[in-house]
Order: C-alpha cells, then sequence, then structure tokens
C-alpha cells in the first residue's frame, strides 16, 4: 500500500478562538499551527488566512506573509491555498490566494455548491467551477478537486473531458457537510473515481477519527485540523494541529501505513516536476 500522505488544515474560515482558543488568527499563529503539523509528519498544510480579529480573508498579501512564514519554518511543505475562502466572497476576491510567490504548485478547486447550515449556501456556479480551472492551469497550478457529495465527482469528471484537469486527478472527500460521513458513504466516493486517480478525506466534528482511521485503512490519504474537527477526544480539545497530525500517525502504525515525507507526496500526487 502507497505511504499515507498527512493533510493539515490549520485553521480553515469559520472556526474561532471561542471554540478552541488554539486556533490561529495572526501569521506567527498560522506559522506556529503549520510548523506543529509539519513536525508531526503533515506533507501538506492546507491555507486558509485571517486578520489579525479572525475575520477570513483572501487578500493577496496576506497569503504572500502567510506562506512567506511558513516556508521559513517548513521548508519543504507542500502550501496549499485554499480558493473556497468563505460564504460571500466574490470569484475574484477567492483567485487571489493563487497569485502569489512562488506561484503554488498545488490549490483547492471546489466542485459544487453545497449547504453549510442555517441560510449559509457557499455558491460554485459551472461557469466559476471552469473559471477557476482554466485559471489555475494557465497558472500551472494543479487542483485538489474539493468534493462534498457525489455529484460533484460528476462535475469534476465532465471539467476533465473539456481538458481542464491534470493528471492524476486528486480529490478531496469532504464528508459531513452534505453527504453523510459514514464508512459507507466513503466507499462509495471512493469507488466513484477514475482509477488512477488519488484521493485524501475528511470527517467534519466527531467523524473525523473514524474518516480517518477508515482512510487510511482502505488505501487512501488523510485529511485532519481544526478547519475541520477542534477535538482529539470526545470532551478534549486538541492543543495544536500538530497534536492531531501525531494521533493520525499512531492510526497509522496500528493500521501498518508508513507516511509519507513531502518528497515522496509530491510524486504519489503527480507535484513533482
Amino acid at each position: 500500500m502507497q505511504k499515507l500522505v498527512i493533510t493539515a488544515a490549520i485553521c480553515g474560515a469559520e472556526v474561532t478562538k471561542e471554540h478552541n482558543p488554539a486556533v490561529p488568527y495572526t501569521i506567527a499563529e498560522i506559522a506556529r499551527e503549520a510548523k506543529s503539523a509539519y513536525d508531526a509528519g503533515a506533507s501538506i498544510i492546507h491555507l486558509h488566512v485571517r486578520h489579525d480579529d479572525g475575520t477570513p480573508t483572501q487578500d493577496r498579501a496576506r497569503f504572500q506573509e502567510a506562506v512567506d512564514a511558513i516556508r521559513k519554518l517548513c521548508p519543504d511543505a507542500i502550501i496549499q491555498p485554499s480558493t473556497g475562502g468563505a460564504v460571500g466572497m466574490t470569484d475574484l476576491e477567492r483567485l487571489q490566494s493563487t497569485d502569489i510567490v512562488p506561484t503554488p504548485e498545488f490549490a483547492t478547486l471546489d466542485c459544487g455548491t453545497c449547504n453549510f447550515g442555517g441560510d449559509e449556501i457557499f455558491v460554485n456556479s459551472d461557469n466559476t467551477i471552469k473559471n477557476f480551472a482554466k485559471i489555475m492551469k494557465e497558472r500551472g497550478i494543479k487542483p485538489e478537486l474539493e468534493v462534498f457529495d457525489k455529484g460533484m465527482i460528476d462535475i469534476a469528471l465532465r471539467l476533465d473531458a473539456k481538458g481542464l484537469l491534470v493528471h492524476p486527478l486528486h480529490f478531496d472527500f469532504v464528508l459531513g457537510v452534505q453527504i453523510s460521513a459514514t464508512v459507507r458513504d466513503l466507499v462509495f466516493m471512493a469507488g466513484s473515481i477514475p482509477p488512477g486517480a488519488t484521493w485524501t478525506a475528511t470527517g467534519i466534528g466527531r467523524s473525523a477519527w473514524t474518516i480517518a482511521a477508515a482512510s487510511i485503512a482502505m488505501g487512501g490519504h488523510v485529511r485532519i485540523g481544526f478547519e475541520d474537527n477542534l477535538y482529539l477526544e470526545k470532551g478534549v480539545l486538541a492543543k495544536s494541529n500538530g497534536e492531531m497530525v501525531e494521533k493520525v500517525k499512531a492510526i497509522a502504525k496500528l493500521l501498518g501505513r508508513e507516511i509519507a515525507n513531502p518528497a515522496e507526496a509530491r510524486v504519489m500526487l503527480g507535484l513533482s516536476k
């Protein structure tokens, strides 16, 4: 079985210090959390940025500052900017995260509109998805295809049929927002992508550890971090992203999976030139 690639989603756009005091806002805090995850074994840092008061932003300068700070502490990490941003942002706002120096090798591409609870709707029209794919391809950025249900896999495959994606395709299954976070649904999602494609999975909230263990056992990869889950176990807040990566490593060891380093992850995901 392939080595396990661990992605650390270190802060997201929605969780706050009121939920867990360790959630990073400032550049120094973001760099600290990236290093904690990297030192624990994460190859990929999935990056959102905040203003110092915790407000999410896609500001180009803020992303540049965060990437520069992370790069100093984690020189060979794969830094994966989010183009998702936060609910209500425009397409042009969201794409600022890819317009930094050096150009990111990897970034997220959300493949559909989904409900985030209450009145919150994360909108990705067909034209938005196509335009993001075209711009990322022009900039030489490989997309991680963010899919929240089976229909979004189909949308991604239609993009691929138009020649807008880069092979091998890589998917991130986000379970527990729209499709349920069960092993049954993880198996369904993994069975719905083409041969040769790679995949990572994450479970939101209480499902995080079940989905991590199932992904490891199935030969997939794992995303973990404060964006998706705040707890190390029931009732116990995680002290850092690194603490959660260490738990993934412990599960992987029990299940016989070795951990990939960034160079190995680049080869497996088709990022190495």
